[in-house]
């Protein structure tokens, strides 16, 4: 009777069993979705890594990991006797610039006074042309008055007259270079050879003749000398009688002609070539152009030797730079949690030579649900716990809330189990005890 009793009453009980826990697992459900966020994270520093700009051995290390560094604080030094010794060099540089600087500014004011005196001896050298330069009468094939062109007019047209002159005078070279070389012609040509010669030798021994017979102290020096000079002249005679019977050929004609073509360009070359000159007084004298040209010389010493003296100031301007980062200081105020380098050993730029965390900026990224997203605000309060400090609570500030949704990161859970997707939530940590540190795990409540 009683075993039937319980085996009707026990199906009916573990019915209500049942009821119960589902009762209480929906409600722990509805608590958990309405109730306070929690995300967990880990805490994270301002990190800054400390490397050099430029190598060198260290000679002196002064912070150990650990240690408390402020910002500016000198942390690393390294060798600077190398740069040292370039600065001397540098420095020595611009001294002998500046002497030469001193020297070439000298030069060039004695240069300025002596192109000023070329000046004024050539302008009153050329007092008297500019005083008698109206008095001359212009030649009645000029209707202009002789001042009405100006001396630099005139210079130029002196200049282009001579350079036609000069073309000219070459054009009637080459002319009479072919008509020498003509065969028809080759036997005056050879005649004018042969009496250019005698020419030249006749006058010679009548010099040598003329110094013989002033000597009178030698007899037989001076017959020598007769006998040459006599030699001489029938040679001259000769050659000239040959000669002239050939210009009685026609083909002597078109030499003679070339040869008088040449002697009048000649003449019109050298005479403007003496006009020219004539005309470079005063202000045009070449005496002037060559003190200009001085002048201007050492004007160009004393530009280059000013840029050798700004190129080596520019020099110690960057060996001072050099040698200022050999000081490697405290970038911020931190920590030092890792050092990379021992008194003795080279820095390299770049490398790391120790890392600083600032403490005092210590952050949390969370993770948060997508369908709890709209519960979070910028600067909202938050309460931080780690398992570090158990029963202490720390508090932070929601300073960055990320605009687009991320696929869950596999090394963060939130209380409420695994989304598909997350919002990234920063938060500001405020830690005024110092008490934690990067890396420790850390559970944030929000609105708590």
């Amino acid at each position: 009777m009683q075993s039937h009793l319980i085996r009707r009453v026990f199906p009916v009980f573990a019915i209500l069993v049942l009821v119960v826990v589902a009762v209480v697992y929906l409600n722990g459900i509805s608590e958990s979705e309405n109730g306070p966020l929690l995300a967990s994270g880990t805490v994270e520093a301002a990190e800054v890594i400390v490397a050099s700009e430029v190598a060198g051995r260290a000679v002196e290390v002064l912070a150990m990991e650990g240690d408390y560094v402020g910002e500016g604080d000198p942390i690393i030094y390294l060798d600077d006797e190398l740069l040292q010794a370039q600065r001397e060099q540098v420095l020595a540089a611009i001294e002998v610039a500046e002497a030469a600087l001193h020297t070439a500014l000298a030069n060039l004011e004695a240069t300025q006074i002596q192109a000023e005196l070329t000046h004024q001896a050539v302008w009153l050298e050329d007092l008297p042309t500019r005083v008698e330069a109206w008095k001359v009468s212009s030649p009645h094939e000029f209707s202009l008055p002789v001042w009405y062109f100006g001396r630099g007019e005139q210079i130029a047209a002196a200049e282009t007259e001579l350079v036609a002159a000069g073309e000219a005078l070459e054009v009637e070279r080459a002319n009479l270079e072919r008509v020498r070389q003509d065969s028809t012609h080759a036997d005056l040509v050879e005649a004018e050879a042969r009496l250019a010669d005698a020419r030249a030798a006749f006058l010679v021994a009548e010099e040598v003749y003329d110094r013989a017979r002033r000597a009178r102290e030698d007899q037989e020096l001076e017959d020598f000398a007769e006998d040459l000079f006599e030699a001489a002249a029938d040679e001259l005679e000769a050659a000239q009688s040959d000669y002239e019977q050939l210009l009685s050929e026609g083909a002597a004609e078109e030499v003679l002609e070339a040869r008088a073509r040449l002697a009048v360009i000649q003449a019109r070359y050298d005479t403007a070539l003496d006009r020219l000159i004539q005309m470079q007084t005063g202000d045009y004298s070449l005496r002037i152009r060559a003190a200009e040209a001085a002048l201007e010389q050492a004007q160009a010493v004393v530009s280059q030797v000013e840029a050798a003296l700004s190129q080596a100031q520019a020099e110690l301007v960057v060996i001072d730079l050099q040698l200022l980062k050999l000081v490697l200081y405290a970038p911020i105020s931190g920590v030092v949690t890792t050092r990379n380098i021992e008194t003795g050993e080279v820095v390299w730029p770049g490398a790391a030579a120790m890392t600083i965390y600032q403490l005092d900026t210590l952050t949390i990224t969370v993770y948060v649900p997508e369908d709890r997203y709209g519960e979070i605000d910028i600067g909202e309060d938050a309460v931080v716990r780690v398992d570090s400090f158990p029963g202490e609570t720390f508090f932070a500030t929601v300073v960055r809330i990320a605009d687009k949704a991320e696929y869950t990161p596999r090394n963060v859970q939130t209380e409420e189990g695994r989304r598909t997707t997350v919002f990234a939530v920063e938060l500001s940590v405020a830690d005024p005890a110092g008490k934690l540190k990067p890396g420790m795990p850390a559970d944030v409540e929000f609105g708590g």
